[in-house]
């Protein structure tokens, strides 16, 4: 006679233990996903950090003439923007952490969290940063505005404009944390225009930037947080890792020459994906006989903790999906992101373009295939080109913050987990 099947009792999730709670919550991308994570039980409320990072959006152009910040959800269709009088006569050098870097005419720096209103000063660009940005032309600084030294019989000087800024000295600053996390030391770390040096802060301590040379032999084209240090890559491929032995310690950095970059791969972009670098590229083939190309898009990983550094091939991530930006390096990755595809790669432009075409327009690359599908951006933006993707940083210390009377963060979640506005 056959036994009857034995009832086993379900797992108590509510009993996980926290560390793996806590790696599951950091992966949540979305606010749905977020949203239904928080409401299943205390314990996985708890689990979602304050900090908590939502989206994933699009970071829209600001106009240094405007006092608003733009944001467009690709998976609602829908665009939102934020009155924010502060960036007036700004120009963006950078997202980090849910923060934006602001440069003004006197090259002097603010990150500023849109959501929260809430704001934190750099150090402004000084003669020594000047210097390493621009090696090729003198710059001077007089009466507070920046100028070309225009090399002519008379001496003049032509002002730097607002929106050359960000080609002369800071091309992007990158965070390792928010700047508002009281845990630990924040760092900024800085691309310049042109220069095989970065410029690195402590975030509220530090009263100048220091220089710091990479060991590369050519420009810096981007840095990517991972595993806790800082991957500075110039624009061969080639990478050099700063670290720190203490908390808030002066970087040192260690070139990794053995780790060449894949062979034969074009447009790079980087990010850390499950503790581990990533970079997306594209292999081209040319038809000289019919001046036409084609591209197939590839995902390559290293580990920083191998002994033997090496890229390999991924063509499988799972239920992950990588939001990959060019204009601005902030890039990252996200596990079961509600309404994108999984085990795909969304760029915030095409690799390759029509350089006559100016409507911008979304790539999604399937990476087990490596083909893509490119489409317009939304109809009603299709002259904006994004800066690059954006995850708000809403919370602080556990309450969602006040901006000019009304719960942005709040009105903001429902946007991304309902679709409301």
């Amino acid at each position: 006679m056959a036994q009857p099947p034995q009832i086993t009792s379900l797992p108590d999730w509510t009993s996980l233990p926290q560390e793996l709670l806590e790696s599951i919550a950091k992966r949540l991308a979305s606010g749905h996903d977020a949203a239904s994570f928080r409401s299943a039980c205390s314990p996985w409320r708890a689990a979602v950090p304050f900090a908590t990072t939502l989206g994933p959006l699009l970071l829209l152009p600001l106009r240094p003439d405007s006092d608003t910040v733009s944001f467009h959800s690709v998976s609602e269709k829908q665009t939102f923007s934020l009155t924010l009088p502060f960036v007036l006569g700004k120009v963006p050098c950078g997202s980090s952490c849910g923060w934006v870097a602001l440069m003004d005419e006197s090259a002097s720096v603010t990150l500023l969290n849109p959501f929260t209103g809430a704001r934190v000063e750099l150090p402004p660009a000084d003669e020594h940063v000047a210097a390493a940005s621009s090696p090729e032309r003198a710059v001077s600084k007089i009466h507070g505005r920046w100028r070309w030294v225009i090399h002519s019989g008379d001496g003049s000087k032509a002002i730097i404009k607002l929106e050359d800024m960000r080609g002369v000295f800071f091309h992007e600053i990158v965070l390792s944390a928010p700047p508002d996390d009281e845990r630990e030391c924040v760092v900024a770390m800085a691309v310049l225009a042109s220069s095989t040096e970065v410029a690195f802060c402590r975030v509220g301590v530090d009263a100048a930037w220091t220089l710091l040379d990479a060991k590369l032999e050519f420009s810096v084209a981007s840095i990517v947080r991972c595993q806790g240090k800082f991957v500075v890559i110039d624009v061969t491929g080639d990478v050099s890792v700063f670290s720190s032995s203490a908390a808030g310690a002066t970087p040192t950095v260690m070139p990794l020459p053995s780790l060449s970059p894949p062979d034969g791969l074009c447009h790079r972009s980087y990010l850390e994906s499950n503790g581990e670098l990533h970079v997306v590229g594209a292999m081209v083939s040319t038809f000289h006989e019919t001046r036409c190309f084609t591209y197939r898009t590839e995902l390559y990983k290293c580990s920083l903790l191998d002994r033997a550094l090496e890229w390999s091939r991924v063509k499988d991530v799972g239920e992950v999906t990588l939001f990959v930006s060019k204009c601005f390096g902030e890039s990252f990755s996200g596990t079961s992101v509600s309404k994108y595809e999984k085990n795909s790669i969304y760029f915030s432009e095409p690799l390759y373009g029509d350089l006559l075409d100016f409507a911008h327009r979304l790539e999604t690359v399937d990476i087990a295939a490596g083909t893509s599908k490119v489409k317009p951006f939304h109809e009603n933006l299709q002259r904006s080109e994004a800066l690059g993707w954006f995850r708000p940083n809403l919370w602080k210390r556990g309450t969602l913050m006040l901006l000019n009377g009304l719960y942005v963060g709040q009105a903001v979640w429902m946007f991304l987990a309902h679709g409301n506005t």
